[in-house]
């Protein structure tokens, strides 16, 4: 929901002063706002995606660049495998979410492919909720919106997404596709590969119910979406349909909280300022006011991951061991108080984490006092 002019305005100030003096915002795209469903409880990442902050400059400046991106090679594969899957009006494609998500449909003998051109990523956005409304409104056709261009507003300002493909099905419903060159082997693939295509296409499920709920009679966009890879290990077409309702509701969750960003603004020191610009002592000291929560998924979704990493393991928090690790440890947050707590040092002995820690270094202990015996022998 947009912020109300006068604190949305104030809002955007605000987030201006911590981006620095004439720094322009960095756009959010689709990638990173997925990147924070993945984590939302950094408010880090928060702040910094909310204010516009170029993280990969952050990175640098902080003296822990970013390895996160995509290779060229891996940009030119996935071009002219999407561009095959496209070919000869997306037949093949129209087949895939026909056989994948509605077979009680008429098969696609031809499909309608809009022109989406038009000027500015504003002037897109309109022709995109113009073709949607035209296709929705023509019952009974397949039409195939090729890289539309959706508005989802983020913090009050509008983040422009541009999803692979958006099919509109005979029904009037609404399917997001996306289209990754990452492979199907036997009908799976990389679970976490796929779990990221998942949260990216909840972010365009989100954009596409905003310009939905604007029709007079809103059409259902579907949350099932279709991901479409090569088959193997060849270059040929196949397709899963993904069910994104968890991470629609996440990713739903997360922007909600971005509209609250001002919430981590104000507990800011006064004269936070981000930018790379500043000296290295200055701009860490204004990074670490913000308190990050570090995962290790944080390797292959953030810029600023490995700067994390370093003040994770420096200060021994059990989150750079994962999250299930963390889970299981309760209040235990440090490796110091988890050695602290199996040793007998410290510790609520009814606490479950410290009992089962205990127990686990009296097995250990059992366990090399029996190898020890054994090899005297």
């Amino acid at each position: 929901m947009p912020l109300p002019r006068t604190r949305g305005t104030a809002l955007r100030h605000r987030l201006a002063e911590l981006r620095g003096p004439d720094v322009p915002a960095k756009a959010l795209d689709a990638r990173a706002l997925a990147a924070l469903a993945a984590n939302p409880g950094c408010k880090r990442r928060a702040i910094l995606d909310g204010a516009g902050v170029n993280k990969a400059a952050l990175a640098g400046a902080l003296g822990s660049p970013s390895a996160f991106g995509q290779s060229q090679f891996a940009l030119t594969r996935g071009n002219a495998f999407e561009a095959k899957v496209k070919a000869d009006g997306g037949a093949e494609l129209l087949r895939l979410v026909r056989e994948k998500l509605d077979r009680g449909a008429e098969p696609p003998a031809h499909a309608r492919v809009p022109e989406l051109t038009a000027t500015g990523p504003e002037g897109r956005t309109a022709r995109t909720a113009l073709a949607l409304r035209e296709a929705t409104e023509a019952p009974g056709e397949w039409t195939l919106l090729d890289h539309p261009m959706l508005a989802l507003d983020v913090a009050g300002s509008p983040a422009f997404l541009e999803p692979d493909a958006v099919v509109v099905h005979p029904d009037g419903s609404w399917t997001v596709v996306e289209i990754k060159s990452f492979p199907m082997l036997d009908g799976s693939a990389d679970p976490a590969k796929v779990g990221a295509a998942a949260r990216q296409a909840a972010v365009y499920v989100l954009a596409l119910e905003q310009v939905a709920a604007r029709l007079e009679s809103a059409p259902r966009v579907r949350e099932r979406v279709l991901l479409v890879c090569p088959k193997d290990f060849s270059n040929l077409p196949t397709a899963s349909a993904v069910d994104v309702r968890k991470q629609r509701a996440v990713t739903a969750r997360q922007l909600d909280r971005l509209t609250r960003i001002e919430d981590i603004a104000d507990a800011l020191p006064a004269g936070t300022c981000f930018s790379p610009e500043l000296p290295a002592a200055d701009l860490t000291a204004a990074v670490e006011s913000v308190p990050a929560t570090y995962a290790p998924e944080c390797l292959s979704a953030c810029e600023l991951a490995f700067h994390c990493r370093a003040r994770s393991l420096e200060s021994g928090a059990v989150t750079s061991l994962g999250r299930s690790v963390r889970a299981e440890l309760g209040g235990l947050t440090t490796v110091e108080d988890v050695l602290s707590a199996a040793r007998g040092d410290s510790g609520d002995p009814d606490d479950p984490a410290v009992a089962a820690l205990r127990r686990a270094a009296r097995l250990r202990a059992e366990a090399l006092g029996q190898e020890a015996v054994a090899g005297c022998r």
